[in-house]
C-alpha cells in the first residue's frame, strides 16, 4: 500500500512539472517576443528619425528640432513599458525555475524512498510465509 501512495505523490509532482514547463515555455516565448519587440520598435523609431530628418532638418531646423524632441520622448515612453514587460516576465521566469527546482527535488526524494520500499518488500516480503 505505501508503495502505490508514494507512486501517486510522484505522479503529482510529475504532474506539477509538466505544468510549470509549460508556464516556463509561455514565459521564454514571450521573453522572445519582448526581444522582437524591442528591435522592431528602435528599427521604427530609426526609420522615424530618418524621415524626419531628410524632410525638415534643412528646410525648418527648429521643426526638426521640436519633432524629433517628441519622437524620442514617445520612444522612451514605450522602450520603459517594454522594459517593465520584459522585467516581470524575467521574474515570472525566475518563479518558475525555483518552483521547478523544489519539486525535482522532491520527486528526487521520493523516488529513493520508493526504491527503498520495494527493494525492502523484495528482500523481507518474499522470505516469510
Amino acid at each position: 500500500m505505501a508503495i502505490s501512495n508514494i507512486q501517486e505523490t510522484l505522479l503529482m509532482y510529475t504532474k506539477q512539472k509538466s505544468m510549470l514547463n509549460e508556464k516556463l515555455s509561455n514565459v521564454m516565448f514571450n521573453l522572445m517576443n519582448a526581444s522582437r519587440e524591442s528591435a522592431e520598435l528602435q528599427q521604427k523609431y530609426n526609420d522615424q528619425q530618418q524621415y524626419y530628418y531628410y524632410t525638415y532638418y534643412e528646410s525648418d531646423p527648429d521643426y526638426y528640432d521640436t519633432v524629433m524632441a517628441v519622437l524620442e520622448n514617445d520612444h522612451e515612453y514605450e522602450l520603459q513599458n517594454l522594459n517593465s514587460w520584459e522585467e516581470q516576465l524575467e521574474l515570472d521566469k525566475n518563479n518558475y525555475e525555483t518552483r521547478l527546482n523544489e519539486i525535482t527535488a522532491y520527486e528526487s526524494s521520493w523516488t529513493k524512498l520508493l526504491q527503498t520500499n520495494v527493494k525492502n518488500d523484495f528482500t523481507y516480503g518474499g522470505t516469510s510465509k
